[in-house]
This record gives structure tokens, C-alpha cells and sequence, in this order.
């Protein structure tokens, strides 16, 4: 430490993934404003505090990379917004859910589409929530009650290193005393990953035959005949498939977790869907539940909030004065590649450092309005900068773990930058300006209402 001034945070959230375990014990060195120790954080939550430092040199705010204030990237980042004919918001996945709510105000008000990183992740899964539906549960509920849980083309030994201790594995619950002893295990996966020796039984399916061998589950689950060379088809013999349909139908409570090996592979949202169906012909004999491991601290709460605003969980698009939902056309990296965006608002997301060659260059190449709480790729070709606060470290707020159920951040010492949410209601404060100026009656038109008054004059 170098000095005294020493600040305990008990019960603080740990944002860095889906997790969002809620149970840290942070100790904060106020004078160096760091966290200098995480009691109860895994390996990844150790160094997500560990390398979290504040830049008190560094711009709160830059324009073409000068030196700003913060009203006049507001007011330049809001013309760039109202300027475009086809704008794009994206990210969200790293803020709180309050920011989130901001930005697609903004999205709406400027006709724009908005988009978080669940397209490039478990948008399949939101795809075939709406095909199939949702068996889904809480993970106090798979801690207290599950005795099977299967991992399917996931890796929580080093993506959720806490999913397994916390919730699913050895964790003990009501109903599982003994945590490991009273659980069977089963990994399915295409190859053997960290997480395998945690298991009871590793079933290796071949790359890109998961909905096959999925299927094949669903067919003997509901005691029809299959073809004795699915083998051949899927790696997995006929044997072991009836071993794990006996296990699934006459556990207690069982629980289904996949990963983006199932939704970002040959399938996609047909994958998710044949496991949520899987899971529903479960319920038929016992209690069994499915539910996608998310990655990034607060996606889950990203897809939420647009649901309940816009009735879509991602790749929405407002142009037409009303909510549209299309994969492939309204997602960021289709837009961005097809060219189609003239403009872009980033919201602590680095799209310029890990989208599609042809997506990143058609970013540099149009006016990008990026808020991170660091230097990236992305702020670093953005034509307006804001430099934020750090969710569940700097700022307080809520998010969603990935099981849907909203988590209260503790803020754990103050930053000099504002949050993503005051930047965001400001810019959405300026766009309403530009975009719906005093009518000749003196009144402002309300944010996508103007072609219903013209409509409502004749």
C-alpha cells in the first residue's frame, strides 16, 4: 500500500463475465486509486481488477484525436448522428443496463439500427428462443436442485472459471449436499478442452454434427429407432447416445449449458433450437432446463433491455419509425461489410480490432463515435472519443447475469470520467434538439412522432 487510506468494498460485483459473481470482497488503495486485492475472484477476475487503472492524464473527450471538452464532443458526436442517413449503434455489452436504455433511445430517435455483440455470439440462441421457446431456470436453482448438468461446445474451465465451484459443479445446495457426489457430469464437445477432467463422461461428437447427434438424443428420447450407423455420422456411437438419453430422462432435475461451439458453428440457430427441444421432451419425464453460457459482464442485460424496449434482443433497425428485426441485414457486421452505414455510435466495444477485415475497413472509412474506458482500436480511429468510467469498478448501476437475473453494482472508488450513461443522455438530449426543433406552435414534437402529426393534420 502506499499510504493509509484504505477503502474495504464488501459484496462488490465482478463485471468481466456472464458470471457476474456478486460476492467479491475488494480492497481499494485510495491514494493510487486501485484494487489491490479481489478476495473470492477467479484468475480472470483477479486480473480484470488487477489491470484496471485510471489515466488521469488522458482527454475525457477527443475530436479527430484532440484534446476536447466534453460539450463539444456531445454536440459534434450528436450532428454526426443526426447528419446520417443510415447510422449504426453497437456494443453495449460492457456498460450498465441504464446506458444501455440511453442508447437505444438514441437509435430510435435518429431511425438508426442498433445492434450489441450478441450477433457475433449466442444471436443464434435468441433466434431459436423465439422458434422453439425456453426451458429455463435460475442458477440458484441448478446449485440447489440439478443432479445431471451437461456442458455442451462450451469451455467454463477457462471461460467461467466460477461456473462450475459457484453454481453447477461442487457447489452445495439444498438438494446436493455433497455438491460433485450428488451430480453426474457429462462434457459433450469436438475436442477435449480444460474442462473435461471436471466430468463424469466426455462424449466427443464430430465437428460440425452436433445438430446430427442432437437429433439422434431427441428421436430416442421420445423411444423412436435409429439408424445403428449414426456412429459414422457423428463419432458417437449408438450406445452411448441411449446411455445419455437413460441418464437425461430419469435424472431429478437436469440442466443443459452450451457454449459457441453449438452457435457459431455449421447449425447455428438450428443447433440451439434441437437442444431447447431436447430439453422441452425432457420435461416430459423429469425437470429439465437449458440455458446459453454467456460471455461478455452484462450481454445478457443488453438483450433484455432491447427486448423490453424494442421486442427484439439484438440487430433492430428504426428507419421506418418502428422496431425491425432481421439478422443478416440489420446486424453490424453485414452492414458494415455490405457498406451500407454512413456512421457509428461504439459503445464499450472494439469492432475495429476483431470484426471481418471488410467490416473494419468500411468503419475507417465513416465518422465513429466511440465510448470506451480505454484507448482501443476503435477510439483510435473515431472521429468523436469519450474516454468512461468503468462499470461495477468506477460506476454503480445493474446488470443481468447470465441467467436473466438483475445484479446491483457496487461502486468501489470514484473516476474522474464520466459514466457511459451521463454521456449518453447528453448526446440523446442534443439529438432530440437537432432532430425535432420547435415546430411553428412552439411545442417539441416527441422523438418519433413527427410523421403521425402530419399524418394526424389531414
Amino acid at each position: 500500500m502506499s499510504g493509509e487510506n484504505v477503502k474495504i468494498v464488501e459484496n462488490a460485483t465482478c463485471t468481466f463475465c456472464g458470471c457476474v459473481c456478486d460476492d467479491m470482497v475488494l480492497t481499494v488503495d485510495l491514494d493510487q486509486k486501485r484494487i489491490t486485492k479481489a478476495k473470492n475472484a477467479c484468475i480472470l477476475g483477479r486480473a480484470w481488477y488487477a489491470e484496471h487503472y485510471i489515466e488521469e492524464d488522458a482527454p475525457a473527450a477527443m475530436i479527430d484525436g484532440k484534446p476536447a471538452s466534453i460539450d463539444e464532443a456531445v454536440e459534434e458526436a450528436a450532428k454526426t448522428l443526426v447528419d446520417a442517413k443510415f447510422p449504426i449503434t453497437y456494443g453495449l455489452s460492457d456498460t450498465t443496463c441504464e446506458a444501455q436504455k440511453q442508447a437505444v433511445a438514441i437509435a430510435d430517435i435518429i431511425k438508426g439500427s442498433i445492434d450489441t455483440t450478441t450477433s457475433v455470439c449466442h444471436g443464434p440462441s435468441g433466434i431459436a428462443f423465439q422458434g422453439v421457446g425456453e426451458s429455463t431456470m435460475t442458477l440458484g436453482e441448478v446449485k440447489n436442485r440439478a443432479d445431471l448438468v451437461i456442458y455442451w461446445g462450451g469451455n467454463p474451465a477457462e471461460s467461467h472459471p466460477r461456473h462450475f465451484g459457484r453454481y453447477a459443479v461442487t457447489a452445495k445446495g439444498m438438494f446436493t449436499p455433497r455438491g460433485k457426489k450428488d451430480r453426474t457430469v457429462v462434457v459433450v464437445d469436438v475436442r477435449k478442452t480444460p474442462s473435461v477432467p471436471a466430468a463424469n463422461q466426455f462424449i466427443q461428437v464430430k465437428p460440425g454434427k452436433d445438430f446430427e447427434l442432437l437429433w439422434a438424443l431427441r428421436a430416442l428420447v421420445k423411444n423412436r429407432k435409429i439408424s445403428p450407423n449414426i456412429e459414422e455420422i457423428t463419432g458417437v456411437s449408438l450406445e452411448t447416445i441411449q446411455a445419455l438419453v437413460d441418464k437425461m430422462k430419469n435424472c431429478r432435475y437436469g440442466a443443459l449449458f452450451f457454449g459457441m461451439g453449438l452457435t457459431m458453428t455449421r447449425g447455428r440457430h438450428f443447433n440451439s433450437g434441437a437442444l431447447i427441444a431436447l430439453a422441452t421432451d425432457l420435461n416430459e419425464y423429469t425437470h429439465f432446463v437449458a440455458k446459453p453460457v454467456r460471455g461478455h459482464g452484462n450481454v445478457t442485460g443488453a438483450d433484455n433491455v432491447m427486448s423490453w424496449q424494442t421486442g427484439y434482443p439484438f440487430g433492430v433497425n428504426f428507419s421506418r419509425g418502428f422496431p425491425r428485426f432481421n439478422p443478416g441485414e440489420f446486424t453490424t457486421v453485414d452492414l458494415l461489410a455490405k457498406k451500407d452505414v454512413d456512421a457509428a455510435l461504439i459503445i464499450a466495444s472494439d469492432p475495429a480490432s476483431n470484426f471481418p477485415q471488410a467490416a473494419i475497413d468500411h468503419l475507417a472509412g465513416i465518422p465513429v463515435v466511440s465510448l470506451d474506458t480505454k484507448a482501443t482500436m476503435t477510439s483510435k480511429l473515431a472521429h468523436v472519443a469519450f474516454r468512461t468510467a468503468t462499470y461495477g469498478i468506477n460506476t454503480a448501476g445493474t446488470v443481468y447475469r447470465m441467467d436473466d437475473v438483475p445484479i446491483t453494482l457496487r461502486k468501489a472508488f470514484d473516476s474522474p470520467f464520466p459514466t457511459d450513461e451521463e454521456i449518453l443522455t447528453a448526446i440523446k438530449k442534443r439529438v432530440r434538439a437537432l432532430k425535432f426543433p420547435k415546430n411553428q406552435a412552439g411545442d417539441k414534437v416527441p422523438p418519433g412522432r413527427a410523421s403521425q402529426k402530419e399524418h394526424w393534420k389531414h
